[in-house]
């Protein structure tokens, strides 16, 4: 297994410590001696190796170098957590600090891709009561321990067609944060059809972040986001959110699309957004099973690589411009290596979070919702399947053979479990072509990174 991974990007020779997180731009010597240090050759050895491309003297250099970054822990470092993992999962006692409210199982719009079949998950449409999402409040205030601070993410199918009850259950969360010494997270995902300046003056004032559902150019969305008869709905959402995004000074929100087999040139639709003036962009590949023609198949892979690479270069441009936006995907934290609770904990699915449908089942995920074998229990009995809570539990980075030798691993955590549990039948398992790109996406951030610190 390797301890670092290179590659280049835009001109620049990338060299990351996996373990570490530490990042190093290097020239062309150090870039090739590297793999020769990390195989155990002495400076003689690397010489003869290389005598032929570069000056004997610059190899010693980059030979000692890179053994002084060695020492200072800063190039090929050991894992120390590996060994702790085990110990870590048994002894870790989990507390439930985020909820997925299903608010709604309906939606107005019938978009394509949608894993929530028009957001009925399998089922039959409904609406959460306030009583079922009160005793979901109280269940998360009751399990979360010492924990202060609580999520609690408003999902649909569509919110807003529940929104009465949205804000009855915000006033209820507010009234117990002092009585519990609580403080609550509300977040909102919405497709915009019904949002309104009511809406948005309570969001703006109640909701710590707000997912807005547009999928970018507006031939692209239409296609895929159509009302139940046909009908597009770009023109009626894209003004409600530019209004909403300005109402938010730019900031705690983001217009979240999907990009399918349909818009490989992605790249497009997220600078369609940018564009329009939205700074707080996220649009992300569909996961769908092979027969759907919208699928990302395995064969669009390197049109989507390039698409990654011209948005990375894109975005580069425009920020030293002065007219930067942020890509959800691109935003990784460099400054303290990859997060050690991620690494050991995984995403906290089925254990610190739950999702919890209209009429109280909980479940690990919003994506798991519908799959009754993944029925953990429910508001009145809490969770009656420690099994499941057991099983999520013990899935993380180290427990996924396809993450072993993965350099992006500490960046995404092991991936989705949903994903892994849809294409392979097992949590523990992993969705390939989401990895693919994620290490792409790893690899476009680390590069923006470099550019802009120059």
């Amino acid at each position: 297994m390797s301890l670092i991974h290179r590659y280049k990007s835009n001109g620049y020779n990338i060299v990351l410590d996996i373990n570490s997180g530490c990042i190093h731009l290097v020239d062309e010597v150090t870039y090739e001696v590297l793999p020769y240090i990390e195989e155990g050759m002495d400076v003689k050895e690397i010489v003869e190796k290389l005598q032929g491309s570069f000056a004997q003297a610059d190899i010693e250099t980059a030979v000692r170098e890179c053994e002084e970054l060695r020492e200072q822990n800063m190039l090929f470092t050991k894992d120390v957590y590996e060994p702790i993992i085990e110990e870590f999962t048994e002894q870790r006692q989990t507390v439930v600090k985020a909820m997925c409210l299903h608010i709604a199982h309906d939606c107005n719009l019938a978009c394509r891709y949608c894993f929530a079949e028009e957001g009925e998950y399998h089922g039959r449409r409904a609406l959460m009561s306030f009583e079922v999402g009160k005793k979901a409040l109280d269940y998360l205030i009751q399990n979360s321990g010492t924990r202060k601070n609580l999520e609690v993410d408003f999902f649909g199918g569509e919110p807003l067609m529940n929104w009465d009850v949205v804000k009855q259950l915000v006033a209820y969360g507010r009234e117990q944060e002092e009585k519990y010494n609580k403080k609550f997270r509300f977040t909102l995902t919405t497709n915009g059809v019904l949002l309104n300046d009511e809406v948005m003056e309570f969001c703006n004032k109640e909701m710590a972040n707000v997912v807005l559902s547009v999928d970018g150019r507006k031939e692209v969305h239409d296609y895929m986001r159509p009302f139940r008869k046909g009908a597009g709905s770009y023109d009626l959402v894209i003004p409600k959110f530019e209004k909403f995004a300005e109402s938010r000074n730019q900031d705690k929100y983001y217009v979240r699309g999907t990009f399918t087999h349909h818009n490989l040139d992605f790249s497009k639709d997220v600078l369609h957004l940018a564009d329009l003036g939205f700074k707080q962009i996220s649009v992300e590949p569909v996961v769908a099973s092979d027969e759907e023609a919208y699928a990302i198949k395995e064969e669009d892979i390197p049109q989507i690589m390039e698409e990654y690479d011209a948005l990375a270069k894109e975005m580069i441009r425009r920020e030293k411009e002065g007219n930067g936006f942020n890509f959800f995907h691109f935003m990784i934290d460099l400054t303290g290596g990859p997060c050690v609770y991620k690494r050991l904990s995984g995403c906290g699915s089925g254990t610190e979070y739950l999702a919890v449908t209209p009429w109280g089942d909980f479940y690990p995920c919003h994506q798991f919702v519908g799959e009754e074998e993944y029925l953990m229990g429910n508001v009145d009995d809490g969770i009656v399947r420690t099994d499941i809570q057991k099983e999520f539990g013990h899935c993380n980075v180290y427990t996924k053979k396809a993450c072993k030798d993965c350099f992006a691993r500490f960046y995404c955590s092991g991936g989705c479990a949903a994903n892994a549990y849809h294409f392979q039948n097992d949590i523990q398992g992993n969705y390939e072509i989401g990895c693919e790109l994620q290490r792409k996406r790893v690899e476009c951030a680390i590069m923006i990174k470099a550019a802009l610190a120059e």
